[in-house]
């Protein structure tokens, strides 16, 4: 029996949620469950109930506001319990039309992807302003150098994943999911797939970013920091050249100034030369260093994805609410109506 678990992180999104819910298909060609699961990240109204009104079929309350990437992460977690074979994720802000999963998922079922996202070609978004679309478009372009991939719209949280692909990917940023998760992807080297798709017109402004400025600061260290735990040789022998680079710039003005003129009064030159040259050279080490280290996580990473196997096939419960049954009753076994641990 294949399931789809369609899952959809909330804040605060009480007048959005049921509207979200009601354009999410129940049924679809290639599945035999399609469920739905609501992941309130700490809400404050009542996110939850109009979530049990509108028919959800799982409702994961977290007691405290973690952040988008941790009712990511944990939803993910809770669809593999509860035997998703693919897993979509969406908005609950309605971006993303419902009628688009079936295309979503499709290049997974003919087993063309295990990850795919949708594309709402955001350089030429009516939704957008100019300022908006450049800053996509540039944040697109770095995290497909990054990451090696293809994908045109690296900031769209519309995205499905197959069993594998989920049980592979860890996030580890408290920022978002959205472009630690592709350069993950392309690092791990899980196929990944983009197709275009509509977009619903915005109802509100973003609520995971207080300012533009704040939010290009946010997803550049959110890049930098997944491409140097992924390649941190490369990082850091970059910064390591370019120290060792300018020092030897710096000795060569020196020697200029002592063939010329004796050295006197260039004495500095001579030190900060010796300092960038020694910094970059630690650097380089440092890099050494990480990269020996990066062996042990690939195969640490290994060792958790089998870890998270073994527990989903002892059928591990997920911590969810089935909506219909009384609050704190008991939550359905992870196989329940799926493949379980496979």
């Amino acid at each position: 029996m294949r399931k789809l678990i369609i899952q959809v992180p909330c804040f605060n999104e009480e007048a959005t949620v049921a509207e979200t819910l009601a354009a999410l298909p129940r049924s679809l060609p290639g599945f035999d469950v399609v469920e739905t699961l609501i992941v309130d990240d700490g809400s404050t109204d009542g996110t939850a109930e109009a979530a049990r009104r509108a028919g959800a079929t799982y409702l994961l309350r977290l007691p405290l506001h973690a952040g988008l990437a941790r009712a990511f992460s944990v939803g993910i977690d809770a669809a593999l319990k509860l035997g998703a074979d693919v897993i979509v994720n969406t908005d609950a802000d309605h971006q993303y039309p419902g009628h688009e999963i079936h295309r979503l998922v499709q290049p997974i079922l003919d087993g063309r992807a295990e990850m795919v996202i949708g594309d709402r070609a955001p350089m030429r978004s009516e939704h957008f302003g100019l300022l908006k679309r450049t800053l996509q478009g540039l944040g697109s372009w770095a995290v497909r150098r990054l990451s090696g991939t293809t994908v045109p719209d690296a900031t769209s949280g519309f995205r499905a994943f197959s069993r594998r692909a989920a049980l592979r990917l860890n996030v580890f940023t408290k920022f978002t999911y959205t472009l630690e998760t592709i350069i993950q992807a392309g690092k791990k080297h899980i196929p990944i797939g983009h197709l275009p798709i509509d977009t619903n017109p915005e109802r509100r402004p973003s609520r995971l970013f207080g300012s533009i400025s704040q939010y290009v600061r946010r997803s550049m260290a959110t890049m930098l920091r997944i491409y140097a735990l992924y390649e941190p040789l490369t990082v850091f022998g970059w910064l390591g050249t370019v120290c060792v680079t300018i020092g030897t710039a710096i000795s060569a003005r020196f020697v200029y100034y002592w063939a010329t003129e004796g050295g006197a009064g260039h004495i500095q030159s001579l030190i900060l030369a010796a300092v960038m040259i020694i910094v970059g050279f630690q650097t380089m080490m440092i890099g050494l260093v990480a990269d020996l280290i990066s062996s042990s996580r690939s195969l640490i990473e290994d060792t958790l994805v089998r870890v998270r196997e073994i527990e989903l096939r002892l059928g591990h419960e997920a911590d969810v609410e089935r909506c219909g049954e009384e609050p704190g009753s008991a939550p359905p076994r992870a196989g329940a109506g799926g493949r379980g641990g496979r």
